[in-house]
């Protein structure tokens, strides 16, 4: 059905579930109670979850996975993972597993700055500007006083603020570049409460200043809002052994796999389209950890991939070496992340999961999340270079395969049996299930 409909917000979440299912369902009855299915019988519960977003008419469920073994630091950690592919825990907490027993991951705060921008139009004398400037920069911290007086007690607050003159990219543009510390907090909401104070300060003390002409006091404010972008709020993470510590079952000949392990980084290093998939795995152990910390998985995406063209062309995030026989593969990305506010402090498997990884601070908690990352790097590079990644990807995805057909038990153990000596794909599958039924 084909239709508009005035004033969806208003509905209750019963007629809204109504309408959807009358317009979009070819089986409203099902498809109502599908739904309803997937809400928390615990209607307080319910109530927390459907306040979160607008217009909420059910809960998405995403499994919750922990990887356990990860050595950081010379502490152990049980590492939530909220994912919907296959093998990627599985993948994880094997990368886990193996380094615990070769040194575990090392990993090191290289900064924790975050950026906002106020971002603004000024038809006018460049140089007056940068004097007005001077002038106001004092009054910029003296008006988010009241907005920065909390952070500063933890330790953080606004660390610097620049002018930028970016015109000869775009006519009459200019920026306030701010720099801020926020500790535990991710520290959206404080951020842009004080690049907005910065806009309004900025428009009305351009007003008195007095070696502006009429048209220059005229400062148009285009938009004051922070940046996801941090490429000061880095962490290191670093794994690294003798070349010969690397042998295991797969890898009989070290030197040879370590030798080919770092040739596959750099491929990464210089061509794009290998580049984009190798950090997507990266990124599946990273997302993974913040999504279950109640983290902003969008913002850390898009700042990591900025992060990863910051040389003008996309590359690799993690890189490898062999030097004096030892074998070192490490990276550095930026990580945004919080521990308090936001639902860190609502959501009840957001603080089971911070509870898991013993209540840590953001920067312990990037030093995790980068950890996971390079475990997810390192679990898909050994595969690719050794047995294929699709050996053991397909093995977890085969469960899959057997719920979309509704196997039965003995369907089940059929099926696992007969491809522990056959290749394992989905058409493969589907034609052993098949032929069983015949």
């Amino acid at each position: 059905m084909n239709k508009d409909i005035t004033g969806f917000s208003k509905l209750s979440k019963e007629e809204k579930i109504n309408w959807i299912a009358n317009s979009y369902f070819s089986n409203p009855k099902e498809g109502i109670s599908i739904l309803k299915q997937y809400w928390n019988s615990d209607e307080q519960l319910q109530k927390l979850h459907d306040d979160f977003i607008e217009n909420t008419i059910s809960n998405f469920y995403l499994p919750f996975g922990i990887a356990p073994n990860f050595l950081i630091n010379g502490n152990f950690f049980s590492v939530p993972m909220v994912i919907e592919e296959s093998s990627v825990v599985a993948a994880a907490s094997k990368s886990a597993k193996f380094w615990a027993t070769r040194g575990g991951f090392k990993t090191t705060i290289l900064g924790t700055e975050k950026i906002g921008q106020v971002h603004f139009l000024f038809k006018g004398s460049s140089e007056k500007l940068e004097r007005f400037f001077s002038d106001l920069k004092p009054k910029l911290f003296l008006e988010t006083e009241s907005l920065t007086k909390n952070m500063q007690k933890r330790g953080g607050g606004i660390l610097d603020i620049e002018l930028k003159n970016k015109t000869t990219e775009l006519e009459n543009y200019y920026q306030l570049h701010a720099t801020f510390e926020t500790k535990d907090s991710m520290g959206a909401n404080f951020i842009n409460s004080c690049l907005e104070q910065f806009a309004k300060t900025l428009k009305e003390e351009a007003l008195q200043f007095e070696d502006f002409t009429e048209n220059e006091k005229d400062i148009t404010i285009v938009m004051s809002i922070l940046s996801n972008y941090v490429p000061n709020c880095i962490v290191r993470a670093e794994v690294s052994c003798k070349v010969e510590d690397l042998a295991e079952k797969n890898i009989p000949n070290p030197l040879e796999f370590a030798e080919k392990f770092v040739q596959a980084v750099k491929i990464a290093e210089i061509e794009p389209y290998r580049a984009v998939t190798h950090n997507k795995g990266i990124m599946n152990g990273v997302d993974a950890v913040v999504l279950a910390t109640g983290n902003d998985f969008r913002a850390v995406e898009a700042g990591v991939h900025a992060y990863a063209s910051k040389n003008g062309n996309y590359s690799s995030l993690s890189h490898a070496k062999i030097e004096n026989g030892i074998f070192t593969f490490w990276m550095e990305i930026p990580l945004a992340m919080g521990t308090v506010g936001g639902l860190t402090s609502l959501h009840p498997l957001v603080k089971i999961a911070l509870e898991i990884l013993k209540n840590p601070s953001a920067q312990e908690l990037m030093q995790i999340v980068a950890a996971t990352g390079l475990a997810q790097n390192f679990a898909a590079l050994r595969s690719l270079t050794t047995t294929g990644i699709q050996d053991g990807h397909m093995k977890m995805h085969i469960n899959n395969i057997l719920n979309q057909f509704q196997a039965n038990i003995t369907e089940r153990n059929k099926v696992k049996s007969h491809f522990e000596n056959h290749t394992i794909s989905h058409a493969a599958v589907v034609e052993y299930i098949e032929k069983l039924r015949r």
